[in-house]
């Protein structure tokens, strides 16, 4: 006999539904990541997740949504369309680590001669993150390019102010996590889908 989601998906199939309803999903420390999604008219994929850890200490699962699957780092970074950072929280944490980490991570990997391009809606985006106070346990913050408006900065499905122009902003925070002196190289591992 078939369950009741087998039985809903036989209901709804036939009413065209997208395929990210039908999306299977991956777990990491208990939370769930879909394998795919959409995001900004398009469709993208899972390219790869991680943990945030020092020590013993999680500070966050994270998945990377791509248009298409890549293990290099300049490849995801060079890629062109929207994008997702998704961090599932699993510790309270200040917005104000937030804000110290993303300014130590884009001096380790931005060239200088592209900072000062950068200050101004660095200093916005630290703003919204400022505002947020504090990211709880289980809170969920994406981090979305829309290339047409720049970055989107949302905790729990709620915009945290306006878009941030530039495809280059967007870049310097994904090299935090990406780049030749990321936050964490296991992490980086992950979410380039190989192993560290």
């Amino acid at each position: 006999m078939p369950n009741r989601r087998t039985a809903l998906v036989r209901l709804i199939a036939p009413l065209g539904a997208p395929p990210a309803v039908w999306a299977s999903s991956v777990l990491v420390e208990g939370r769930s990541f879909d394998e795919k999604i959409r995001l900004f008219g398009h469709d993208l994929v899972l390219n790869g997740t991680g943990v945030r850890a020092v020590a013993w200490f999680k500070g966050y699962a994270a998945g990377l949504y791509l248009g298409k699957r890549t293990q290099q780092a300049n490849s995801a970074l060079a890629m062109a369309g929207p994008k997702r950072l998704r961090l599932q929280m699993l510790q309270d944490v200040p917005a104000v680590e937030f804000t110290k980490a993303f300014q130590k991570g884009v001096a380790r990997n931005t060239p200088a001669a592209q900072l000062p391009a950068l200050r101004e809606r660095m200093a916005q985006f630290e703003g919204q993150i400022a505002a947020v106070g504090q990211v709880r346990k289980d809170d969920i913050v994406d981090l979305d390019l829309e290339p047409a408006r720049g970055l989107a900065f949302t905790v729990n499905g709620t915009l945290r102010g306006p878009h941030i122009a530039g495809a280059d902003l967007y870049a310097a925070l994904l090299r935090t996590f990406l780049g030749a002196r990321p936050y964490d190289e296991n992490l980086k591992a992950g979410l380039l889908g190989r192993t560290a």
